[in-house]
């Protein structure tokens, strides 16, 4: 049953607001659509990409071929951060609509580079592109919902956008079977930034119900409260446990993917899997991710976040530790790692962007989404920085390791920091 506040206001057109999400099903279905063109232009480069360096452009270094990423998540992390910001002073329509404005060229250059620069530069284009649309349409659909279904609420957005990653790394991995590498499984991506685009503009902006839940929030903002962007950075960094908690374990999440969108291709083609295989591990991890948001999200509004947090960054490491146990058996290991890694991750990502929501006031909930987004995505520049040093230090076999014990000891510290403070339903 749906708990949220029936109270209502109207926008600026006059169109009566109110929250929940049968209140708001057909903007929040569009939405929905527009994270599958989101999560789809990324996907892109899940299977391909670190193959098109080594094969393509012929680099030799881990740490080269993996600057993409690098590049990627820098761009995507600072995009994020600057994002709740923008909040302030744009719509959140206008946001979405600029960062699919951004994304137009990233399948072109995919396609067509006549460098590897020029794949660096279209990740930092798809960085500037996925921190303004991912962000937007999570924010919009929190705003939507209401406190009471956070959960389903990130737990749908996020299953749509990484549903729709695994779906296209899986696709470019046959296609690339068939056509080579470049250019067809590219240019797939033109039909995600076209529809995405379209969408963007006809979605409804969601500021009045942000005011609606401004105005029924049951604790006020204390009158002492710096709601800035600098207060909240240093307040989810750092000042707050749960905050601290749940940024570093988002960090280290995606340090998780960094490295093996970068490592996988690479130390399974050393292991003998084609491109066919290869995209159908790097595929599979998504979906499962994608898919299983779906249950974890409205679960997390059942039993709490902080389970499905620490739970969830422990199924990831025993998702690593199953590559290194079975990679005499490569197809095997990749299945049973991406399954680990798919179902650990679809745990924790909701949950995370909730417990985020939870304890930041609405009065400055974007930022602290965007601090949090922007630490999570760091994390792909980190993993790529570290599977890059090690790699061309100690092997691949030792990134894997890497992970293992870094995502193992980031859920211990979410168990120790992590509380819940769900809102009382009624």
């Amino acid at each position: 049953m749906n708990t949220t506040p029936t109270a209502t206001t109207t926008d600026a057109a006059g169109r009566l607001v109110r929250l929940g999400l049968r209140e708001n099903w057909l903007q929040f279905t569009l939405l929905v659509i527009v994270n599958v063109c989101v999560g789809g232009l990324v996907g892109l480069e899940r299977t391909t990409v670190p193959l098109i360096g080594s094969e393509t452009f012929g680099l030799t270094s881990d740490l080269a071929i993996f600057s993409f990423i690098i590049a990627f998540g820098v761009t995507k992390a600072f995009t994020n951060l600057a994002a709740g910001a923008l909040t302030a002073r744009f719509r959140r329509k206008q946001l979405l609509v600029a960062g699919w404005l951004l994304g137009i060229p990233v399948p072109f250059a995919l396609a067509y580079a006549p460098s590897w620069g020029w794949i660096v530069a279209a990740n930092v284009l798809l960085g500037l592109n996925q921190g303004l649309t991912w962000s937007m349409t999570v924010n919009m659909k929190i705003d939507l919902v209401g406190p009471s279904r956070r959960g389903l609420a990130t737990g749908l957005n996020e299953a749509a956008g990484y549903t729709a990653v695994g779906i296209t790394a899986l696709l470019t991995g046959y296609l690339a079977t068939s056509y080579g590498l470049r250019p067809v499984p590219e240019l797939i991506g033109v039909i995600f930034v076209v529809a995405g685009l379209t969408l963007a503009l006809v979605v409804r902006d969601t500021g009045a119900h942000v005011a609606l839940e401004l105005a029924q929030h049951a604790k006020p903002l204390p009158s002492n409260e710096d709601t800035g962007p600098k207060a909240t950075f240093a307040r989810t960094s750092w000042h707050n446990r749960s905050l601290r908690g749940a940024s570093q374990a988002g960090l280290i999440n995606n340090l998780n993917d960094g490295l093996t969108w970068g490592v996988f291709p690479l130390l399974f083609t050393d292991h003998g899997l084609g491109l066919a295989a290869v995209g159908l591990i790097k595929g599979l991890y998504p979906i499962l991710w994608g898919l299983g948001q779906i249950t974890t999200g409205h679960l997390a509004d059942r039993i709490g976040r902080k389970p499905l947090i620490v739970y969830g960054m422990l199924v990831q490491a025993a998702g690593f530790v199953l590559v290194l146990a079975l990679l005499d058996r490569p197809l095997l290991a990749g299945i049973l790692s991406a399954v680990f890694l798919g179902l650990g991750t679809a745990m924790v990502y909701p949950a995370l962007i909730a417990s985020i929501s939870d304890h930041a006031h609405p009065a400055w909930r974007a930022n602290a989404l965007g601090t949090y987004r922007f630490w999570r995505d760091i994390g792909y520049a980190a993993g790529a920085l570290v599977a890059g040093i090690v790699a061309d230090a100690l092997g691949l076999n030792a990134t894997v390791i890497a992970a293992a014990v870094l995502t193992a000891a980031s859920g211990l510290l979410a168990a120790h920091w992590i509380t819940e403070h769900r809102p009382h339903t009624r």
